[in-house]
């Protein structure tokens, strides 16, 4: 068959659960439609680093970190002989999850300082990185099965990364989109709040290398924010790696609840006056303002 046209019908296929998830998503915001397909355009060409990465181990080998998890690869964890996993998957599905999810997050960087004025305006933007970075990914699985297996033996892959994987991407990006906007967002008093339930070794750097609390604040929720996303997407690959289908569901619908559970505190925290808007509890750290653009008349609410 045509190359050009395993291409094309490839592209077409993966547009379809992006247009039906970003409609779902993106019904709800009004504006910014330059900077949501800029967000969407990066998000989706921030595949090709990790692919470049990937093809230079061929030319460097040292440079390949999932040669580490080989060395744990007779290591077994698990909760029974039933649930064992080996250390090596669990290794390479965690290194997957940081290159993924940090590649997600450079794409809402490259807009953020300009555009992103709250807290909804950062969950929106990551889960569009995320459906650009999904899209460019279905595009690729789609074309290596199709030159693969044909045509014939699409429909499975694409009804199951269209539903399953393409809304997981979603879920982990939306959850570091929250902590994303907390760390720029919260005022004093949910900071506050927040403080009182951080981690114990959080405080402790604080005394030992007397970081400002401002940018304690600012870097404790994006690395809480990271550490969640990359964690779930970790577990995903994990539940596909071991084949264990049965709890992909049951997963996402967990995902599905917590990050509903985010929507409702930031939709209180927006109530009860804890959340900026239009301007930044922490500037940005080269231009030391907390917006680039002269948009600082805007009040907060």
């Amino acid at each position: 068959m045509n190359t050009g046209l395993q291409i094309l019908g490839s592209i077409a296929l993966a547009a379809i659960p992006a247009l039906i998830w970003g409609y779902i998503f993106y019904a709800k915001q009004k504006g910014k439609k330059v900077f949501s397909l800029m967000t969407f355009l990066v998000g989706a060409f921030s595949v090709f680093p990790i692919l470049l990465y990937k093809f230079s181990w061929q030319f460097i080998p040292s440079i390949n970190a999932f040669r580490v998890a080989d060395f744990y690869k007779d290591d077994m964890i698990g909760i029974s002989n039933v649930m064992m996993i080996p250390v090596s998957v669990v290794i390479t599905f965690m290194i997957v999850g940081i290159i993924e999810e940090i590649m997600k997050m450079f794409s809402v960087k490259f807009i953020d300082d300009d555009e992103i004025k709250d807290i909804d305006d950062s969950i929106e933007f990551f889960i569009i990185a995320a459906l650009g970075f999904s899209f460019m990914e279905n595009i690729l699985y789609f074309y290596n099965i199709w030159i693969a297996n044909g045509a014939s033996n699409l429909f499975i892959p694409f009804m199951f990364r269209s539903s399953f994987s393409t809304f997981a991407h979603i879920m982990f990006s939306g959850v570091f989109g929250y902590y994303y906007g907390i760390a720029h967002f919260a005022k004093p008093i949910l900071q506050k709040e927040l403080k009182g339930k951080r981690w114990h070794w959080i405080n402790v750097l604080h005394r030992v290398f007397g970081f400002s609390r401002e940018k304690m604040f600012h870097e404790e929720k994006l690395l809480e924010g990271a550490f969640i996303a990359i964690t779930l997407h970790a577990l995903f690959n994990v539940m596909l790696e071991m084949n264990w289908t049965f709890l992909i569901f049951p997963f996402l619908a967990a995902g599905y609840m917590v990050l509903s559970h985010m929507f409702n505190d930031k939709e209180n925290q927006k109530k009860y006056g804890k959340v900026m808007r239009h301007v930044r509890n922490h500037p940005h750290p080269v231009s030391k303002m907390h917006f680039k653009r002269k948009a600082l008349n805007s009040k907060m609410v």
